[in-house]
Formats: C-alpha cells, sequence, structure tokens
C-alpha cells in the first residue's frame, strides 16, 4: 500500500531518508511486531510533527528498524465505520497506570510500530476515539501530537488560572498555535515570542495579546511559561518567570544543552520546572469535546496528497508553515 516511510535514517540530510511509495508494511521489522488483535484504521487524514524529521534523522529510531512508516496523527475510518481519530501513545503490555504518559516503556506510533502515514493503518482498539461530527478528518488529524501536548501543558501541567499571563515561547509552529488558541480561550492573558515580525503578527491574529521578538525583556514577569524550543529559549523562560512560577518544558527542537542551567535562579526565586509529553486517552476526548463546544479549529498551513509527502516534509524542516501540515488519504 501507499506509504510515507523512513527507508533508512540520515542525521544530516534527513529528507534525503524519506521515501514515498508503496510498501508491505506487514513485512517491515516493525510491522511483524504489530500484535495480531490491533484493529485496521483506513486512513483519512494525518498531521506532520518534528518528531517524523527526528526518526528520519535517527533519534529514536534504528537503522534496523527500517523502513518504518512515519507519523503519529491520524483520523479515519475504524473497524466498524465509525469516525475516529488515533490516540498516538503505544503503552507497554501490563501497564495499568492512571496516567499512560508515565508507562517508561511507551512509545508512539512509528518509534517500534508502524505510523500513520500510509493508506491503512493498524493501531490498539482501546486508541481510537469518536470523531465529532463537527470536525472535518483534517481538523482531527491535528489533535493527537501537537494539540494534545498544548492541551496537557496548559490545563493539567501549569497550574494557571483564568486571569494569569503565560508566555509561549515561538510562534506559528503546531504546539504553539494550540497554546495560543486554547489558553485565550481559557481566559488566560497569552503573550508570545518570535524571531519573525511576520509570524508574530499572525499570532496576535490567532488571539495573542502580544508579541516581543526573541529573548526581549518583557514589560513584566509572567505566570507560566510554556516552552518548546529548548536551549535557545531557556533562559529567557527563566527569567521571564514571576517568582514561584513555572515553566513547562514539551520539547527541545533548538536542542537540550542550554548555556546556562540557571539553577541559582531556580531555587532563590522559587521557581518549578514542569515536563510533559503528550497526553492521555481520556485528555484526547477532552479537547476533541473542547472543540466542539468553544467552535476552536486546528490552524492548517496546508493540506497535501499523502503521494505529496516529501513537498510536506520539506515545507515542515524549512519551518516555513504557519499551524499543521496535513497529509490526506488518496492519490491525487
Amino acid at each position: 500500500m501507499l506509504a510515507a516511510y523512513a527507508a533508512r535514517t540520515d542525521a544530516d540530510q534527513p529528507l534525503n531518508a524519506l521515501q514515498v511509495g508503496e510498501l508491505d508494511v506487514a513485512s517491515t521489522p516493525g510491522g511483524q511486531q504489530t500484535p495480531d488483535d490491533w484493529v485496521e484504521v483506513e486512513l483519512r487524514a494525518a498531521a506532520l510533527n518534528h518528531h517524523d524529521l527526528f526518526s528520519l534523522r535517527g533519534v529514536g529510531l534504528s537503522a534496523d528498524q527500517c523502513p518504518m512508516v512515519l507519523g503519529c496523527d491520524a483520523a479515519g475510518i475504524g473497524p466498524d465505520g465509525a469516525e475516529v481519530i488515533v490516540h498516538a501513545v503505544i503503552n507497554a503490555p501490563g501497564f495499568s497506570g492512571p496516567d499512560t504518559t508515565t508507562d517508561p516503556r511507551r512509545s508512539l506510533l512509528s518509534e517500534r510500530c508502524p505510523g500513520t502515514l500510509a493508506e491503512r493503518i493498524r493501531v490498539p482498539a482501546a486508541n481510537l476515539i469518536a470523531k465529532p461530527a463537527e470536525l472535518s478528518f483534517a481538523e482531527a488529524a491535528c489533535l493527537p501530537t501537537a494539540w494534545l501536548t498544548a492541551y496537557r501543558m496548559l490545563f493539567v501541567r501549569s497550574g494557571v488560572r483564568p486571569g494569569d499571563t503565560v508566555l509561549v515561547q515561538g510562534a506559528g509552529g503546531g504546539v504553539a498555535t494550540a497554546l495560543i488558541l486554547l489558553a485565550r480561550h481559557a481566559g488566560l492573558r497569552v503573550w508570545v515570542t518570535s524571531r519573525s515580525a511576520e509570524r508574530g503578527e499572525r499570532a496576535v491574529g490567532l488571539g495573542a495579546h502580544a508579541w516581543f521578538p526573541s529573548g526581549e525583556r518583557l514589560p513584566e514577569r509572567v505566570d507560566a511559561v510554556l516552552e518548546s524550543v529548548g536551549a535557545a529559549t531557556w533562559s529567557h523562560s527563566i527569567n521571564a518567570l514571576k517568582p514561584g512560577g513555572t515553566v513547562v518544558i514539551c520539547g527541545t527542537t533548538s536542542g537540550a544543552e542550554p548555556s546556562k542551567a540557571e539553577l541559582t535562579k531556580i531555587f532563590f526565586k522559587p521557581l518549578q520546572v514542569v515536563g510533559s509529553t503528550m497526553g492521555t486517552r481520556e485528555e484526547l476526548v477532552g479537547l476533541a469535546a473542547m472543540l466542539v463546544a468553544t467552535g476552536l479549529r486546528p490552524v492548517i498551513d496546508s493540506t497535501l496528497p499523502l503521494t505529496a509527502a516529501a513537498d510536506a516534509f520539506a515545507r515542515l524542516e524549512s519551518g516555513a508553515g504557519f499551524g499543521k501540515i496535513v497529509l490526506t488519504a488518496g492519490r491525487n
């Protein structure tokens, strides 16, 4: 079947490792490990994430696991004909905790088992939730990774309340655009940073109250910083917080080794540093319900057919997109 997959890994030129074409997924290393009791979903739409680029670079994916179908996010038609959204977190057999993100042996689709950028997907039946009729397949496909990550950062991990001020580091990516929209609709004052005036103004157009050049001193300190950039913005994030404030970090797209750890400021102020990753199935249900209730919809940068996955990945790598890049099923 048609799939977009990592034929190998390439740390320096990840797009060279991407292949788009026919693939017998069941015969791949990951496909051979897929349990027999998983169910099949017919793809309608899938969204790209930086996780896919990391996989092509060999981060979390080894050469002997290739070819590996990429993709974490999907919406489609389940085995009973119902419209579904796929939750991307795969728990280890026997895990039984209330918070599936704390499973030390968890993985995401496309890490050990084939991902979602294929005409048909196999997943645990428990990873399917009902797609609300109010959401298009493309909109629904944006939720399981970036939007779920943002939802958990804000409403589970940050401790903020309506009226508080939050800073979103970076403007334009999937997590950042989700954070802006969710935070504004939750009654928070939302500030963002960006290296681009154009992207900063677009963030204000989405609902941010103000934008500031990356690293610029803010008019006042904030209650929480929502951090996905990492090394490039870490010191600014710590310095931007009120005493007792919280930085919630979900990723390190600029690298994981900041020049300064800022430990003295963290213990003296004292600040909270909170990690956050993905979200639970129940939180994905809550996120979908929030979008239906509020009318919020994911920002979609572009929609391309699965056959044009190479173009979609090139746009993702360039950083030129604003919002999510979506691939749709079909060969045209």
